[in-house]
């Protein structure tokens, strides 16, 4: 990781901790910020917890995310959640095609492209995420499954002044414990970055670009140390204030060390 951009570790809690145990959690997390100050933590409980994370969040560097929104600002939409239904939550950031949503709820670049601009509408920053499958990579379509992805939204991007956050999540890693080495990960990263100057060197300096797939404490330290990696996305191992502590404890060790 570079000093021009703090890093950021957000956890993802999926369908998990949604009631008390996500508050306890929540608790511990703003105990770690007080650790690692050169780092900043988001993490998303899910919905039934999200005031609740907030209001216990609130003044101690812990950023509150929501997993998911609607592409529109109201309406009859059963079940589904607004951009500013989420501010009022207390959310600042906003987790964009995650790629269980893209393979188990069929959205499209385009589905993704939506949101990523209906998060900003509410000046919410979204972590946009873009990987390849298995069989991608292993027909060596990598490159141009991400630009494909990244493509689909990186206008919407350029026409804000936010710094987002772009995740690179291999599908083959989410949730299997594999992931891809640091260089594997700086490969796709450092793709990323330039595909991002090539519409504004501004834009390449901003974004915060994650790795997710499969991090945790034994792996965090030799990814985060790619140049290109800002930040990691975790799911599994966010469940847990140790392992999320350890995680973040690694970025501390890092960004501290280069000044």
């Amino acid at each position: 990781m570079t000093r021009d951009r703090r890093p950021l570790i957000a956890g993802n809690w999926k369908m998990y901790h949604g009631g008390a145990t996500g508050l306890g959690l929540a608790i511990d997390c703003t105990q770690l910020a007080e650790r690692v100050p050169h780092v900043d933590l988001v993490i998303a409980p899910p919905f039934t917890a999200l005031a609740a994370c907030s209001h216990e969040c609130e003044g101690k560097r812990v950023a509150i995310a929501a997993q998911n929104l609607h592409a529109k600002d109201k309406g009859a939409f059963t079940g589904e959640i607004s951009g500013a239904m989420l501010v009022e939550s207390g959310c600042t950031w906003v987790i964009v095609g995650h790629s269980e949503r893209r393979q188990l709820f069929g959205e499209t670049d385009a589905i993704v492209a939506a949101k990523t601009a209906a998060a900003l509408e509410v000046d919410l920053l979204p972590i946009v995420c873009i990987g390849e499958t298995l069989a991608e990579r292993e027909s060596g379509q990598t490159l141009t499954v991400v630009a494909r992805q990244l493509r689909a939204f990186l206008d919407v991007l350029a026409k804000s002044e936010k710094a987002v956050a772009i995740a690179y999540e291999p599908v083959w890693a989410i949730g299997t414990g594999k992931n891809a080495g640091p260089a594997e990960a700086e490969e796709v990263h450092a793709a990323i970055r330039g595909w991002l100057a090539e519409s504004s060197p501004e834009l390449a300096q901003r974004t915060r670009i994650l790795y997710g797939g499969s991090v945790k404490p034994d792996n965090a330290e030799g990814l985060l140390a790619a140049p290109n990696v800002d930040g990691a996305l975790i799911g599994g191992a966010s469940l847990d204030a140790a392992s999320f502590g350890a995680i973040a404890q690694a970025a501390e060790k890092l960004a501290s060390a280069a000044g």
